[in-house]
């Protein structure tokens, strides 16, 4: 792995003289040998999935031959949030840093506060726009989370959408329809099959140390009613109609039983929900049935369905977006450009973003290869031969973007807590998000 050599004194003295953090990260990144335009090259990457690795490794042969390097991997694996951590303190160091990152879409805003990402991060916007139509091909909502100002600083793994999964042998059994148009008619449905079946139609997490499990169950209803965290100017918007009627659909589903409160979507809990027939159908992103419900049920293939959300009467999309690991290139070093003509030549062509697909069930970000029919084509086991593609694409207009603001973390935390209590009926669905707003404020500043 390639390690800078040390800051200079002088611009660790700037830095401590009060300059900032982004004033160091820009001083390292000048700091740095001359740029290797051809030949063999290691590249170091930190990410937190395997899967991601895999997929990188095996893009070596096509990244030499579109490239002129040869390409040699040496992967650091991390939690999401100790990437970030680690990267700024190696670059305030002055050594140390990957010169590739996998940034979780949950830690990445922290890249944003400041000028830290342009300082640190390669700006891949003149590289879109040099491939022509690329740059119109690629989805809005999934350059928009790791945008600022214009400026894209990391590419996405997915197009994560929501959708609903569904026991299909369950809802045959016990008569229900699977194709009920509107969240509205599918509560009183839902509050039928709890009351006769014991079983639920949808989930929320109430994993008190997981504030972002918590946030998401909320943040998937509220982006498909047309809701939102954060505007495109890092503006908070979440106190809303629309927040406060997905809020009180979830607070009286809880009370009805069409939906249940599990701790944690991934672990014992809602393994012992799913085995025994008490959760029956559940929103959640395209990734869940690699992540959630193979790994917990296997004994379950084939019994599983996917189908899009109902609709909320009053308006919205037919999906929200949840989830996404943006890969980033460090600046400013030796490198840097073989760094980006190989996250260029393995994720973002057709062929890598139809590798990707198959390889780990991630989605394309490119409008153009949904129309693949080697994709179009695929079935899906676990699904009873489904074929989901299809069901992708249409869904597809509806991706709404995901804007992000560097206090992110602090609306979770402030979120979380009075999600919980509005579940609980402590406080209503408009004082949950009232106080949100002002605890947000008063600890963000702004």
């Amino acid at each position: 792995m390639y390690t800078p050599p040390p800051l200079p004194r002088r611009t660790l003295l700037r830095g401590a003289l009060g300059l900032g953090t982004a004033t160091a990260l820009a001083a390292c990144g000048r700091d740095s040998t001359t740029a290797r335009t051809s030949g063999d090259v290691d590249l170091a990457l930190w990410t937190h999935d395997p899967g991601y690795e895999a997929f990188f490794r095996k893009g070596i042969p096509e990244a030499d031959r579109l490239a002129d390097f040869r390409y040699h991997l040496t992967v650091t694996r991390a939690g999401p949030a100790d990437i970030v951590t680690k990267l700024l303190a190696q670059a305030v160091a002055g050594r140390g840093t990957p010169d590739m990152a996998g940034f979780e879409i949950g830690s990445f805003p922290r890249m944003l506060r400041g000028d830290i990402s342009e300082r640190l991060l390669h700006d891949f916007t003149p590289d879109i726009a040099a491939v022509p139509g690329l740059k119109n091909d690629l989805l809005p909502a999934r350059t928009a989370p790791y945008s600022k100002d214009g400026r894209v600083y990391a590419l996405d793994s997915d197009t994560p959408m929501v959708v609903y999964y569904y026991r299909d042998d369950l809802f045959t059994k016990y008569g229900l329809a699977k194709d009920t148009p509107t969240w509205e008619e599918f509560a009183e449905l839902g509050a039928r099959v709890h009351k006769d079946h014991n079983a639920s139609l949808c989930v929320v997490s109430t994993n008190g140390s997981d504030t972002a499990q918590i946030v998401q169950s909320f943040q998937m209803l509220l982006y498909q009613r047309g809701g939102a965290f954060f505007d495109a100017d890092q503006q908070l918007v979440l106190d809303s109609a629309e927040a406060e009627e997905v809020l009180g659909f979830l607070c009286k589903g809880l009370r009805s039983g069409f939906v249940i409160d599990i701790s944690d979507y991934y672990g014992a809990a809602m393994q012992t929900a799913l085995k025994q027939g008490r959760v029956i159908g559940l929103p959640m992103a395209i990734w869940y049935k690699s992540y959630g419900l193979v790994p917990n049920v296997p004994e379950q293939k084939g019994k599983w369905r996917v189908r899009a959300m109902p609709r909320f009467a009053e308006g919205g999309g037919t999906t929200a977006a949840l989830g996404g690991t943006g890969f980033g290139v460090i600046k400013d070093k030796a490198n840097t450009r073989a760094a980006t003509d190989f996250l260029l030549n393995t994720w973002l062509t057709h062929e890598g973003q139809v590798r990707r697909f198959i390889e780990t069930g991630y989605l394309p970000t490119r409008r153009s290869v949904f129309e693949d029919p080697q994709l179009r084509g695929l079935k899906d086991d676990f699904c009873g031969g489904q074929r989901l593609f299809g069901l992708y694409r249409d869904l597809l207009p509806d991706v709404p973007p995901q804007h992000t603001s560097p206090d992110q973390s602090i609306l979770f935390d402030v979120l979380a807590g009075n999600l919980l209590r509005a579940y609980r009926g402590d406080v209503s669905p408009r004082q949950a998000l009232r106080r949100t707003a002002e605890e947000f404020r008063d600890q963000a500043g702004r």
